[in-house]
């Protein structure tokens, strides 16, 4: 295939960002977000990693987290990695949030921590989480990993909790080929935060290596004429292989890097951050159109924006009414190089390499929010014609 177009929109690099050099990238992308500091890691899940254990260090008597049912299988691998058991919250109906009633029940007096999700870059009910969590002496741990520039009434995601994290991942808008940042108005997590970096990261030189090498692959491959190399041979491979979770990339190991991000790398990040915002605004003027027309289909449901808040997207999150017609779907378009693809294959006890980790319990609302949504890349580089040809397919399964 002479084109293929990325699931998710991440920022291209250009040759100009790889030149040597030092910056201070934490403080530039908080001087952006608006905030007062920001604490960086090597992957969003290394900052969760972090943040839970300095709430686990102040609050040791607490040691189960609450998560949605159907979320990145690494939420699961880094509670388990801070020493902590994960809860499952069902979903609310037809939605990516976590269900109240649900939430109310599983939440009590040996809850560390309850982690609302801003998935999709829809910002998510913190509010809810918040209610609860207070109740019962526990903390809200907002994951942004995918909603970095998400704003809520104006401020940055993250802030309305305890605590958030965000992350620099390929594809979720800027990349330091991995990366994440830990955020907190509490100067007490600030330092509890800053004293877990200290006796959880380790300088690792071979990473740094490794790091550095994928972050010049992303730069030079991150584009239509060679992602079929990098991302769409091996999506196709693992499908025609009947491996869903291979090929999202949901095939996680035990193993969580945790080690220190190189100077250079930062400077990288730093050279590029001042394309983010002009990126994010022609992302979201995109989406918005877009899911007008996705609207038009029936018995098609797209996730947007809720009143006081403005997200990030990375990709359009949509459900379809039933298993079968979703499936319809993604069999004519998952393997065309188009951008469609799902999110996460399972809800958390359904991963084989999970069952040790995660309880399995009744959950019949992410179960189904599972099996009936999709995603639609929303790359600027998915041209009008390309997407209007999704649209079409789609009317053609509901119909």
């Amino acid at each position: 295939m002479s084109r293929e177009l990325p699931p998710t929109a991440g920022l291209p690099l250009r040759l100009t960002d790889l030149w040597p050099g030092r910056a201070p990238f934490a403080e530039r992308v908080a001087e952006w977000l608006g905030v007062e500091q920001l604490q960086l890691e090597c992957s969003g899940t290394a900052a969760m990693v972090v943040a839970l254990r300095a709430m686990h260090r102040l609050r040791p008597q607490r040691d189960e987290v609450i998560v949605p049912a159907w979320t990145c299988p690494l939420v699961a691998l880094a509670i388990h990695r801070a020493g902590l058991k994960p809860r499952l919250c069902d979903l609310a109906p037809g939605h990516f949030d976590m269900d109240y009633a649900g939430l109310c029940t599983l939440a009590g007096p040996r809850t560390l921590a309850i982690v609302p999700t801003h998935l999709a870059g829809r910002v998510a009910d913190v509010n809810a989480a918040l209610d609860v969590a207070h109740r019962v002496g526990a903390y809200v741990l907002e994951d942004a990993a995918q909603a970095l520039g998400a704003q809520h009434n104006g401020r940055s995601v993250g802030l309305l909790g305890d605590a958030g994290f965000f992350s620099l991942a390929v594809g979720k808008g800027l990349t330091l080929f991995e990366g994440g940042l830990l955020l907190t108005r509490d100067p007490v997590l600030r330092d509890a935060f800053a004293a877990s970096h200290d006796t959880t990261i380790r300088a690792d030189l071979k990473m740094d290596w490794q790091r550095a090498l994928e972050l010049i692959g992303y730069t030079l491959a991150y584009r239509p004429s060679l992602l079929s190399l990098a991302y769409g041979r091996p999506l196709r491979k693992a499908l025609a292989a009947n491996d869903p979770v291979a090929a999202v990339g949901d095939d996680f190991g035990p193993d969580i890097p945790l080690h220190t991000v190189s100077p250079w790398r930062q400077a990288v990040g730093a050279r590029a951050l001042p394309r983010l915002p002009a990126f994010l605004d022609d992302t979201r003027h995109q989406a918005l159109r877009r899911i007008e027309r996705l609207r038009r289909i029936p018995g098609v449901t797209v996730f947007s924006d809720t009143p006081g808040t403005q997200g990030a997207w990375p990709f359009l999150l949509l459900t379809l009414p039933d298993e079968a017609t979703r499936d319809a779907a993604l069999g004519t378009l998952w393997t065309a190089g188009l951008g469609v693809s799902r999110l996460f294959i399972h809800v958390l006890p359904d991963y084989g390499y999970l069952r040790d980790i995660v309880t399995d319990a009744p959950l019949p609302n992410a179960r189904d929010f599972a099996a009936r949504s999709l995603t639609i890349t929303n790359s600027l580089w998915l041209d009008e014609a390309t997407f209007e040809a999704i649209c079409l397919q789609l009317e053609r399964s509901v119909g």
